[in-house]
C-alpha cells in the first residue's frame, strides 16, 4: 500500500470558542490545501481513499484535496483525531490494503510523526511533520518498522 501522510494545513489559532476541535482553516490554510491537491495530481499521486480526522482543519483539508484530485469525499475517521496511536493506525489502515493501493491519511502532529517513526524503526524526535506537507510511505502489508521508501514533500509549492 502507498500510505500519504497529509498533514492539515494553517488553521485558526488556538483558543477558539468553541473549542479546539472546530479550529477551521484559514485562507492561508484553504490555498495550502489547494497546493496539495495540485501537487498530487501532479506527480499522480490521487488517492483511491482519504481517510480524515473529525477536527474541522483535516476535515477541511481533506476535502479541498479531494475537490482538486477529484477523489471521493473523505471519510471521517475518529481514529486520526488527535492522540493517534500507531499500533491502532496500523491495525485500521491494514483493512483497506487489499482493495486500495493508494490510500491518503489526513491527520495532526505530533501523530503523524509518530506513526513516520514507528513505520522506520526509528527513534522518538527525528521526525517533524510540517503543516500542509505530504509524506510517501510503501508499506506492504502496513506494520512497524515495514516502510519501504520514505518522501517527504513540504509545502510543495512557493507561498
Amino acid at each position: 500500500m502507498q500510505l500519504l501522510l497529509i498533514r492539515h494545513a494553517k488553521a485558526e489559532a488556538h483558543g477558539h470558542p468553541l473549542g479546539d476541535r472546530a479550529r477551521a482553516l484559514t485562507a492561508k490554510g484553504q490555498k495550502q490545501s489547494r497546493k496539495v491537491g495540485t501537487f498530487l495530481v501532479r506527480e499522480e499521486l490521487v488517492p483511491d481513499l482519504v481517510l480524515c480526522s473529525p477536527l474541522a482543519r483535516a476535515r477541511e483539508t481533506a476535502e479541498i484535496v479531494c475537490g482538486v484530485t477529484g477523489a471521493d469525499p473523505p471519510v471521517i475517521q475518529d481514529w486520526l483525531g488527535c492522540g493517534m496511536r500507531p499500533s491502532e493506525a496500523l491495525g485500521q489502515l491494514a483493512v483497506f490494503a487489499p482493495s486500495c493501493p493508494r490510500v491518503a491519511i489526513v491527520g495532526h502532529e505530533p501523530d503523524f510523526s509518530g506513526l513516520v517513526e514507528y513505520l522506520l524503526g526509528t527513534r522518538q524526535g527525528l521526525v517533524r511533520v510540517k503543516k500542509a506537507s505530504v509524506i510517501l510511505l510503501n508499506v506492504n502489508p502496513p506494520h512497524a518498522g515495514g516502510g519501504m521508501e520514505f518522501n517527504v514533500w513540504p509545502s510543495m509549492l512557493p507561498e
